[in-house]
This record gives structure tokens, sequence and C-alpha cells, in this order.
């Protein structure tokens, strides 16, 4: 067992209300149970000797690893070759069909011998609550019950186990079609033990999955040039979605390093208004139209929360029920991914004030307009105080989309989404004849777009800038022609997006800003930020350069991990670094490729003088 694996080494399999980072090696080094923001079972990730795993594979020094996912699904498949046989280990999780929050979450780990003999050990060490809590551990036969406070967790298997200590083992040899089985099943700390495993049970529940998920994807109506990268990434939002609320979780991790042994290790296991709200087009766009009402719902419920209350409308992140608090703390006794410390759990950001999150709801809310109309007038009294709140508030200095530690800015993104929460509101109100101060809110409007463009636009280059006061490029204002405030083939948008090629784009690979040129109050550096890349291809294609933009797409799922996953940067040796697998990048991806297609498909009819698609790429 590699003592700390790439992070890209790894799949992810979920319920829809927790998930499990398993190895290309068979580990399972990150879970947390019972939702993905509570506190660890496993997490050897972030500390080898502390953290806990549970390994299922075979003993055999040497073999080649390789992963994959059964087609269409969540269901993840790990062989292993070696000179006496190959053996397979399969990994599910069934899913959530209630939408009821539940203490009880099954982890089925299936091995089979495909070819000659293959001689499997299992090793389960969980350490609760980041490995801060004592537990016990009770070993009967073929079951083995853990208990820690507030958690109990059961492993059954189809052979024989026996004690380490407070963990467990066990061993079996398994000749080619015989097949075993390990059940891990987290529950409340009262529960009895599920019933007896059998291995028949156990396929059935597998196919149960498989099916779930293959029926999930046909439902889909992406129908482009990359649907297997498209469909991954839809499943992995998917995954990453709280169920019973429909918020997702910006990654499944915590504390991965944005630059290995440096100090940027968050924790993203909360909902950001900003990713849920620009997850909507995607889903739309793919027909996943259930998802993108929930998700609407979750953030409207968020505004009338809030209803009669001071201060701001909206905070920047929440748990995935909503829950505002969520206090940041160091994990000193954890070492962190290959030194890389401190650990954080929670997150500070989430007092931070980032006005373009107003921006980003009410873009959610226009694009599924309809889903939005169905919280009826009081929900939209709710999202009017939100603009009149705005109306007062724009013209403020905040931290701006990269939750920076070095102190507020006038940052241009913050105000150019203001001027799409303005402009999104005033084409609702429209739209349904909603009462609204419309004169105070276009007034608005137009005073943001005149100061973006007298005070954010640097003549010297060209180009927008990050803020006010500097002449840093950032690569969020790629979202430009997405939301309309530029048009896509301007010549002021077209020198900018120049401009950002020269200095922010490194072989197709896009950083977010320079922090050298412009501080972000931490120490380090980073990699390229996979999903300004895909904005990059977007934005790309939206100004007509469109062999640029496909190169520049297929370049990317290079970079890809072994199944298709991304996590949030690429560093310098193409690895990827952050917390795994990050939604926002699976969600710019899908945008990147409906946006490219609809360019292409355009192209080929002008070309061949038939009647092109519908234009989908004017906001």
């Amino acid at each position: 067992m590699e003592r700390y694996p790439p992070i890209a080494d790894h799949g992810i399999v979920g319920d829809l209300q927790t998930a499990a980072l398993i190895s290309s090696e068979g580990v399972v080094d990150w879970f947390a149970a019972p939702r993905f923001d509570s506190p660890s079972v496993f997490a050897a990730l972030l500390d080898h000797d502390r953290g806990g795993h549970f390994r299922f594979a075979p003993d055999a020094p040497g073999s080649t690893c390789k992963q994959l996912y059964y087609p269409d699904t969540a269901v993840l498949v790990t062989r292993f070759m070696s000179p006496d046989g190959v053996g397979e280990v399969f990994d599910c999780m069934p899913p959530d069909r209630t939408g009821t929050p539940s203490d009880r979450h099954v982890l089925i780990r299936g091995a089979r011998a495909v070819r000659g003999t293959v001689h499997f050990g299992l090793e389960c060490r969980p350490r609760f609550d980041y490995g801060r809590a004592t537990h016990t551990c009770e070993v009967r036969d073929d079951t083995a019950t853990f208990r820690a406070p507030g958690i109990t967790a059961h492993l059954q298997s189809s052979f024989p186990l026996r004690p380490d200590g407070v963990d467990v083992r066990g061993t079996l040899t398994l000749r080619a079609g015989q097949v075993a089985t390990a059940i891990l099943t987290v529950d409340g700390p009262d529960a009895s033990a599920p019933p007896p495993l059998t291995p028949h049970g156990a396929a059935e529940r597998y196919w149960e999955v498989v099916d779930f998920w293959q029926r999930w994807v046909q439902t889909s109506r992406y129908r482009g040039r990359w649907p297997g990268v498209v469909h991954r990434s839809a499943i992995t939002l998917k995954l990453l979605t709280y169920a019973p609320t429909g918020a997702p979780v910006a990654a499944a991790t915590m504390g991965l390093p944005e630059q290995v042994g440096g100090e940027r290790n968050w924790d993203y296991r909360y909902t950001w208004v900003r990713d849920g709200s620009l997850s909507v087009r995607a889903l739309l766009d793919l027909g996943f139209v259930e998802e993108a009402a929930q998700f609407t719902r979750w953030l409207g419920d968020r505004l009338q929360a809030r209803d009669g209350e001071q201060g701001e409308p909206l905070q920047i992140m929440y748990r995935v029920d909503g829950d505002p608090d969520l206090p940041e703390e160091v994990l000193p006794h954890l070492a962190g991914y290959r030194g890389s410390a401190p650990v954080r759990v929670g997150n500070a950001a989430t007092d931070q004030l980032q006005l373009d999150i107003y921006g980003e709801a009410l873009y959610a809310l226009s694009e599924g307009r309809e889903i939005a109309m169905r919280a009826g007038y009081h929900g939209w009294k709710n999202l009017a105080r939100t603009l009149d709140w705005l109306a007062d508030s724009w013209d403020r200095p905040d931290e701006g989309i990269w939750e920076t530690r070095g102190g507020r800015q006038h940052f241009t993104f913050s105000r150019i989404m203001s001027w799409v929460a303005f402009d999104r509101g005033l084409k609702l109100a429209a739209a349904y004849s909603r009462p609204a101060d419309t004169a105070r809110w276009t007034a608005a409007r137009d005073a943001i777009l005149e100061q973006v463009m007298q005070r954010g636009w640097d003549a010297r280059q060209q180009a927008l800038v990050q803020h006010y006061d500097g002449t840093v490029l950032d690569a969020s204002l790629l979202l430009l022609p997405r939301v309309g405030f530029l048009a896509p083939r301007t010549l002021s948008w077209l020198s900018t997006l120049d401009a950002m090629e020269r200095t922010l784009v490194s072989d197709s690979l896009v950083y977010r800003y320079d922090p050298v040129a412009s501080p972000d109050g931490l120490r380090g550096s980073e990699g390229t930020f996979s999903l300004c890349t895909f904005l990059y291809v977007d934005a790309l294609a939206r100004a007509g350069r469109l062999r640029q933009a496909r190169y520049t797409f297929e370049k990317m799922q290079t970079y890809a991990n072994h199944v298709g996953l991304f996590a949030e940067e690429i560093g310098p040796s193409g690895e990827q670094l952050g917390n795994f697998p990050q939604a926002f990048t699976h969600l710019s991806l899908i945008m990147a490729a409906t946006t490219l297609d609809d360019a292409l498909d355009r192209q080929r009819a002008a070309a061949t003088g038939q009647d092109g698609p519908p234009d989908r790429l004017s906001p």
C-alpha cells in the first residue's frame, strides 16, 4: 500500500449523501459518514498512520493495477494482474432513493478471480472523527463491529475475519470464477447489526446500482461529440449532490493541497452558491430538469431564511442542509497529504463578502426561469428584496471569487456579476410582470457597466483587469461573454482574451491570476485551474476561434485521471492537485462541451448551406 498515492489515483463511489475515494490499489483512503461534511471514518489521504483505511486487494507485490467504471455508472472496478492470476474488486454504494437523510450508508466491496489463482487480503482500520475518537472492535467469525462515540460500523464478509487490535484482517484464495464479498455498513450509535450477508444478496444489490445509474444517464439529451466525458462529468456532479436537499458540494474531500507541502489546504465539502448556481444551466442543457429544479428550490430557501433580517441576504457557502454555521479549525494531529499542513476542517471563507454570488444566483434563476417562478409571489418578493439590498451594496470592496485573504478590493468580476444580477432581475420582472423597483435596478445596472469600462479597463494592456487598483489579469473574467456583459466578438473582449492568452495561459492550461503580482495573503504557489481552462474553451468557442477551442478541449482531456475525473488544479508536471473530484471543474467541462458542440454544429451548417441548430450561445 503506497503511503500517499497521487491525488488523481482514485475513483469515487457514493450514495448521494456521502462518498468514498478508492485508490487503484483497492484502498478506501477517504470516507466520511453519514454526510459529505461529517467527520471521517477513513482518512489515510490526510495521514497514512492516523487516518485509517480499508484495503481489499490481492496480496501480490508487483501487480499491475487498472481501474475503470462499469459503463455509464458510478460502480468502480479495480483490476489486478499478476503472474499467478487476474483479480477484480468492484465497489459501489446503493444510492439514496428516498430523499431522506439517513445515518445508514453501505459500501459493497466484491472480489473475483478472473484467471488463475488470486490471494486476496483485507484490512479494515477505521479511525473515527478524523482519527480523534477511540473505538472498540468485536469480531465473530465473518462479522466485525466497530463502535465509537456517535457511530457504529459493521463489516460483514463471506470469509472469516480475525481481530488485529481494534482493527480486523482477513485472507482468502480465489480461483477463476470464484467470488467473495465484504460489506461495510456505517450506522448510528445504537443501530442493530445489518441482516446477514449472502453473496447472492450482494450481487443483486450490485446490479440494482448498475441499473440505477444507467437509467439515469439514459435520460440525458446530450447528443454531442463527447458523450463519454460529458456523461462521466454528469455522473460525478450527481455523486457530489446531497439528494435530500439537491445541494452539490464543491468536492468530496478536505485538506488536499493546491501545492504539495503548502498551506492552501481547504475543506470543500460544502455548497457554494456560485458553483451550484452555475450548475443549473449545465444540468438543463443535459436534460436533468429535476436536479436543476431541486437546487433552485434550495437557493430560494436560503433567501427566504434571511427574510426580515439585517445584513447580507446570502452567505457564499452553506452546509448541504442549509446550515450557515461552518467554523474553521485546524486538525494538528493530522500530518496532511505528503506533509501538507495545516489540515483544516470547516471554512472561514463563509464570513467573506463576495458580491458576485448575487449575479450567479440570478443567473441560475433566470436560466431556469419557469422553475424559479414556481416559488410564487412570496419567492419573488424575497428575490426583489435581495436586489434592493444589492442596489445599496454593489459599490463596495470585497474578497472576490477566489476567496483571497489579503484584504478587500474593488474586484472587476464582482462588479460584473452584480450587473448580471440586475440585468436578469429586470428580465424576470418584465417576463412575469412582477412588482419591482425597475428604475432603481436599471440605474444600478447602467452605473456598473460605466464604472467597469472606465475603472476596470487597462489601456496599456487593452484588457479588463482583476481589480480597479491593479493591472493583474484574472481568468474569472472568461465568464463575461457567457453572461452577456460583453458580446463575444467585440474588440474590447477579443483584446482582453488575447491579453489573458499572453499572461495566464501555459500550453492551453489557464492560471487564475498571478499571486506574486497580486498577493492573496497566502504563502506558496498554485497550479493552473482546470475550471479556468474549460472557461477558456467556452470563451474561445464564443469568439469564433473554434480550431483553438477544440484543440484546447481535447488536450485538456489528457489531464483527466484514468477514469475521467478532475481535481481542482494541474501542477507543473501535469499532476492533479487540490480537493478531488471537484464539481466546478466537471461543471465547466459540461459548459465547454455544449458551447463548443453548438458552435461546431453552426459552423458545419454554414459550410454546407443547411439550417444550423438554434443559437444557444447568446445569453
